[in-house]
């Protein structure tokens, strides 16, 4: 069985961050110096998602119950 074709389980996709294609052992990524560029980016706060100030729901908490 070694000749049977494999049914690979993820697409061939681009890179997110060089647009090379992308590969098995690095999957979503190329390599790993692409892996690790996103995990910086991660540990960084740079994909962090900005928070909307909501004046309301402020003044719902700050209003305590007994």
């Amino acid at each position: 069985m070694a000749d049977a074709k494999v049914t690979r389980l993820r697409p061939v996709r681009p890179c997110p961050i060089c647009g090379k294609p992308s590969t098995q052992a690095f999957h979503p990524f190329c390599s790993a110096r692409c892996a690790d560029i996103d995990l910086n980016r991660w540990l960084t706060g740079a994909y962090a998602i900005p928070e909307e100030a909501d004046e309301e729901s402020g003044k719902q908490d700050e209003g305590g119950e007994d």
